[in-house]
């Protein structure tokens, strides 16, 4: 089937293993597999030809590695493999493919960190999901330096909205496929039927990213939606993100982001959804333009976080946040006392005082009442004390 361009067959019950030869048609230009049950080893693309431009394999059972053969790919625009069980480190050497625009590894099994080793490219991304990995380390500036497909140009500022189209109806004036793709936007997913040129986002969620927040994603002032939520980043919100001027959605919930929010955020006039909950920040909330919009579940979990919406006022003190003295330090001070009772010294205790019992018994019934053990107890208990019974034994006399 050397002439055929378009295969989608999406939305099935297919299962077991992927023909390898799906991956090596010589004119195929888009192949969809999504939502069906398949399994195995992705098959190798791009093995005879370099027409693919769109894979999209989201919602199967794949599993191993992302196939090196992808390298031949000189014309991939779209890559898709998310919701699978792929376990990988993450494939850098991606980004030598210069059309790639579209990268979705989310909900599988990769792991480590974002390398650098080899010359970052993906010059042309704008939509990077790696979310619901488990990727770990910092997240280095230069990954996003090179996102030069997130920064505006006075060609994108033309205001006409264009949709991503591949050539894959070649020949056929009545077939269409549009790329679409499932994204978490405002904390819902929702599935895009369309792509617009001008929809650049970065979700890094659900992870195990640690460090501070690079300062290099201020470059990206196209950049629509940033989620790097449920991580363990630490540090300030930086100010410098203000220059997100296009940003509608910002979630850095559940890390552990320390500070003030910058007043500067105030100035990102297209801001429609924020969410800084469960970190460690501090201070005043910050007003005016679209802050003045959001609500209390945009910083719930942040218990020195003061002013409007917030019923907490500033200066004030919350009775419910009172600080309690921690289990560890009133565990310390038993340990401390308890510290020489051990199980050796417990058991030499025991023995000889076992030892002492026993001889001093056996003394009593040999001896009878020796005169060293009533003189002791004669010691213990004074005469007095014994008077009223020896009375008593006289009248009954």
């Amino acid at each position: 089937m050397s002439s055929l361009s378009l295969l989608d067959l999406s939305h099935n019950y297919f299962s077991d293993s992927a023909p390898h030869c799906l991956g090596s048609m010589v004119g195929l230009s888009v192949l969809d597999l999504r939502r069906n049950s398949f399994t195995g080893s992705l098959p190798p693309f791009c093995a005879q030809s370099n027409s693919l431009r769109t894979i999209v394999l989201n919602g199967n059972h794949f599993e191993g590695t992302v196939p090196m053969s992808l390298l031949k790919c000189d014309g991939l625009e779209v890559l898709d493999v998310g919701n699978n069980v792929i376990n990988d480190t993450f494939p850098a050497w991606l980004g030598t493919l210069q059309e790639l625009q579209v990268l979705i590894l989310k909900s599988n099994k990769f792991h480590g960190p974002i390398s650098t080793r080899l010359k970052f490219g993906f010059p042309v991304l704008r939509i990077f999901d790696l979310s619901h990995n488990e990727f770990g380390g910092s997240l280095p500036a230069e990954v996003f330096e090179n996102f030069k497909g997130m920064i505006k140009t006075d060609e994108r500022d033309k205001g006409e909205i264009e949709y991503m189209q591949p050539q894959s109806y070649i020949g056929f004036s009545n077939v269409m496929y549009e790329v679409s793709v499932r994204l978490v936007i405002k904390s819902q997913e929702i599935q895009l039927e369309k792509i617009t040129t001008i929809m650049t986002t970065i979700d890094l969620s659900s992870n195990h990213f640690e460090g501070v927040i690079p300062k290099t994603l201020k470059d990206l002032n196209s950049l629509w939606l940033l989620n790097l939520s449920h991580n363990n980043l630490k540090g300030d919100v930086p100010m410098e993100l203000e220059k997100l001027n296009m940003l509608e959605a910002l979630d850095l919930s559940w890390n552990r982001l320390t500070g003030k929010i910058p007043q500067q955020l105030t100035r990102m006039n297209f801001l429609s959804f924020l969410n800084l909950s469960q970190n460690l920040l501090v201070g005043r909330i910050p007003q005016g333009s679209q802050f003045n919009t959001f609500e209390n579940d945009s910083y719930g979990g942040n218990l020195d976080l003061c002013g409007p919406p917030l019923s907490k006022k500033c200066g004030t003190s919350d009775p419910s946040h009172v600080p309690q003295p921690l289990e560890e330090e009133e565990e310390d001070d038993e340990s401390y006392f308890f510290s020489g009772f051990t199980w050796e010294s417990v058991v030499i205790g025991y023995s000889f005082g076992l030892v002492v019992g026993t001889v001093l018994w056996s003394l009593m019934f040999k001896y009878r009442k020796p005169k060293w053990f009533v003189e002791f107890f004669d010691g213990i208990f004074p005469k007095k004390m014994r008077r009223p019974k020896k009375r008593a034994q006289r009248r009954r006399t």
